[in-house]
């Protein structure tokens, strides 16, 4: 391991409630997971060892820019932008930044750019294949951490800022995942969440999303859920940006 990730990870290990008493860095990030639990069919999926590859140029700018109503909506870098601006990383400072369920590390190297060299991007997944992915382009203030996304390991009120693009419809339990992205947030912090809309409120269209759910383990969620879920826990500056299949919601922790 080198100098620089042995620091960066000396870091990290700070972070954390229970700081292992053997570290597991010999992947490039720090295994925090034992055998995780059967997933569901969407989850499967993420856990690939293929769609990692074609994750990042073509299943995410492709797929999430449809869902955002391309041509019409943001583009990859447009989004990283706008999550940028919502974090309130757009000076370069040394903020302390996570990001939930990262996948092969996009968005955390996109977070990276707006956070000083001697501050820390953290990149949090289950996946071993997309964190393989992620290590592969190493940068001095981002780490990696194989841990459960929705039992957060980090200790109450250590970020600065907190994202999860693309992931809580995917979540067993997406409202608990949320109490624990406000938990480890610092008073003052703010949380941007890129999530699944359903485009009408009506019934058929909750009863077609309920039994998505239930088949395959993604959820659909509705115009005001993700936003109420913020307010609820005492979010300010809640605000949202509605795309045809997704919606980018964020807040700032009293």
């Amino acid at each position: 391991m080198s100098e620089t990730l042995q620091t960066t990870m000396a870091r990290v290990l700070g972070l954390l409630r229970e700081p292992p008493e053997a570290p597991d860095t010999s992947a490039g990030y720090l295994d925090l997971f034992g055998p995780p639990a059967k997933p569901s069919l969407a989850q499967s999926v993420m856990e690939s060892a293929f769609l990692p590859r074609i994750y990042e140029k073509v299943w995410r700018p492709v797929g999430f820019n449809l869902a955002k109503g391309w041509p019409f909506g943001p583009d990859t870098a447009a989004e990283h932008a706008l999550a940028r601006e919502w974090l309130g990383l757009t000076d370069r400072r040394p903020a302390t930044v996570l990001d939930v369920a990262c996948g092969p590390g996009n968005v955390t190297r996109a977070l990276a750019e707006g956070v000083a060299l001697d501050g820390l991007v953290v990149g949090l997944d289950a996946s071993e294949t997309m964190l393989a992915q992620a290590v592969g382009d190493p940068r001095a203030n981002v780490a990696y951490v194989r841990g459960d996304a929705v039992d957060l390991p980090f200790r109450d009120g250590v970020f600065d800022a907190v994202c999860c693009f693309g992931a809580l419809y995917l979540f067993d339990d997406p409202w608990a995942a949320v109490d624990g992205m406000t938990r480890v947030l610092k008073p003052g912090g703010r949380l941007v969440i890129l999530t699944s809309r359903r485009p009408t409120p009506l019934p058929a269209a909750r009863i077609a999303g309920e039994l998505l759910r239930r088949t395959t383990g993604f959820t659909v969620f509705g115009d005001r859920e993700v936003t109420r879920a913020l307010a609820s826990r005492g979010f300010t500056d809640v605000r949202r940006r509605r795309y045809p299949l997704m919606q980018m919601v964020g807040g700032r922790r009293p």
